[in-house]
């Protein structure tokens, strides 16, 4: 499974609507990550860029891509950002492989 990070920005209508009506979506948010095969570990309100972040697991980035897509779809976000997570360990075995890929930077002749 994959770990991924939603950042969610709500337009302002969605905004007038959560504060004259609000509801807790976390439920209906986990059950969509469900039906797409995964597990969603929480959900904050957030001050800032965004206003919602979620964090879950999906079986790959096609089950993150239409989750993505579902969202964006709905018309309650004006902006929204889906960054793939990576454990220690997965991020200690990609330094390991950046150590034996082989790249070196281009000279640059001044």
């Amino acid at each position: 499974m994959a770990s991924y990070m939603l950042q969610v920005a709500y337009t302002p209508e969605m905004i007038k609507a959560a504060i004259s009506d609000p509801k807790d979506r976390t439920q209906h948010i986990s059950r969509v990550i469900e039906n797409l095969g995964g597990t969603m570990y929480g959900m904050w309100y957030c001050l800032g860029d965004y206003d919602v972040v979620t964090i879950f697991e999906l079986p790959d980035n096609e089950a993150a891509a239409a989750f993505s897509l579902a969202v964006a779809g709905g018309g309650a976000v004006k902006e929204m950002k889906t960054t793939p997570l990576l454990s220690v360990a997965e991020a200690f075995a990609a330094m390991y492989k950046a150590q034996q890929c082989g790249y070196a930077p281009m000279k640059i002749d001044r």
